[in-house]
């Protein structure tokens, strides 16, 4: 192969890897204040591409409306917000956080998270 050719195929590689790596949302949302000051706050960091995170989407819009008042239940894609990875100490996707009322990481889960478990978690923390 000559030179020529492999520096078109290489900047080609190069131009594909580049695209995969930006985000496909024109707009990145903004990150709230985390945990949510006075309320019980479960924390989603995932992203919303990846296969067990989607899986997450009916469960945690279940439990938002189930929740509602009462807790804050919230969801931080960490393929737009690297930072917030790095923040909470992620080491893989989807991991749900939850804080008590004053803040406190009282329970962590790393993978799927049924809706069962999350009412146990809950419970656990003294919300019905």
């Amino acid at each position: 192969m000559n030179k020529r050719k492999f520096v078109m195929r290489f900047l080609v590689v190069l131009a594909l890897a580049s695209l995969l790596m930006i985000p496909i949302a024109a707009v990145a949302e903004e990150v709230p204040e985390l945990p949510v000051k006075g309320m019980v706050t479960m924390l989603d960091l995932g992203a919303k591409y990846c296969i067990p995170c989607k899986m997450m989407i009916p469960v945690m819009e279940k439990v938002e409306k189930k929740y509602k008042g009462r807790a804050a239940i919230l969801f931080i894609d960490v393929w737009q917000h690297r930072d917030q990875a790095k923040r909470f100490g992620i080491k893989a996707i989807p991991t749900q956080i939850f804080f008590d009322k004053d803040g406190k990481e009282v329970y962590r889960h790393v993978g799927f998270m049924s809706e069962a478990q999350i009412d146990q978690q809950f419970r656990k923390m003294g919300l019905e």
